[in-house]
């Protein structure tokens, strides 16, 4: 007998849900301030001071310092309207997860949660969709309908271009679409050929830039399944795995953690905002716990 196949909502039930489990919720964890979370960095020039511990060093104003022997960083204006960029990585790794939550069942919650909570403030969402290629660009607008349009998008199927996954073309859509300074949300699991990296510091010379990182525990840690066939998902290669056995556990552990550190120091050396977001977690709390890491960076 064979599972019942998870039912795909509609862009209305997606939305409706969303607005009752996770940001009605949000109104009140975050009661009401939305500034730590969508207001990095604004771009109009406000004052000089002191350096103190945490502020960004991207912020350093290098001649001020040079002339008072001592640091000092630029403080900037919010922006109180901004225009907002999902970059959404749809490849066939993002659906790795349970049936019910995969990564792009998450990766789609996300989206629609931060473009409903700009838009209802009056802000603009735009996005680009992308699996080894730009299948579509979204123009950003406000309203509600907008959020109606992007979750219609991600609750299609991506075509598949049966190639291992580059992020390369993503970042560098990003780089020829988005002109003026905006919020970037780069959504992915980077699970991607390397290179992908180099193109991200402009990236974020030039916009506000918070890496939404996807990824399922099950990546990390095998569950004990016995003999089993793994099938790569976008190379269809398949091999014949023993989860009990405890070197390739051991082995795929250290992968695991290489992974991480080298995806960390991309993001540091890019001076992007790095949020690790798991299948498993409560999308609401996950957010506040993102608005308080953006708060102490941006401090």
């Amino acid at each position: 007998m064979t599972a019942p196949s998870v039912t795909q909502p509609t862009p209305e039930q997606l939305l409706h849900r969303l607005d009752w489990q996770v940001v009605r919720r949000l109104d009140g964890l975050l009661q009401g301030d939305y500034r730590t979370l969508f207001y990095g960095a604004g771009v109009d020039f406000a004052d000089l001071r002191e350096y103190q511990p945490q502020d960004d060093v991207r912020h350093i104003d290098w001649n001020v310092t040079a002339r008072m022997d001592s640091p000092y960083v630029r403080e900037y204006m919010e922006d109180r309207e901004l225009t907002a960029w999902m970059l959404l990585d749809r490849s066939p790794s993002m659906a790795f997860g349970p049936e019910e939550r995969t990564k792009g069942h998450v990766l789609g919650e996300v989206v629609v949660t931060l473009a409903r909570l700009l838009t209802r403030r009056g802000n603009r969402v735009g996005g680009i969709l992308y699996d080894n290629a730009v299948e579509r660009t979204v123009p950003p607008r406000g309203g509600r309908n907008q959020v109606l349009r992007l979750a219609r998008y991600l609750l299609e199927p991506p075509p598949r271009s049966g190639r291992t996954t580059d992020l390369t073309g993503l970042v560098h859509a990003g780089l020829s679409t988005i002109k003026r300074r905006s919020l970037v949300f780069l959504v992915s699991d980077f699970m991607s050929e390397p290179g992908w990296e180099r193109p991200l510091p402009l990236l974020c010379r030039r916009h506000d830039v918070v890496a939404v990182r996807l990824w399922d525990p099950r990546e990390v840690e095998l569950p004990h399944a016995g003999v089993i066939v793994l099938q790569d998902s976008e190379t269809g290669e398949q091999i014949l795995i023993d989860t009990g056995d405890p070197r390739l556990r051991e082995r795929l552990g250290e992968l695991a953690r290489a992974r991480e550190e080298a995806l960390d120091a991309s993001f540091k050396r890019a001076g992007v905002d790095p949020f690790a977001l798991s299948t498993e977690d409560d999308l609401a709390t996950a957010l506040v716990r993102m608005a308080a890491q953006r708060k102490r960076r941006v401090r």
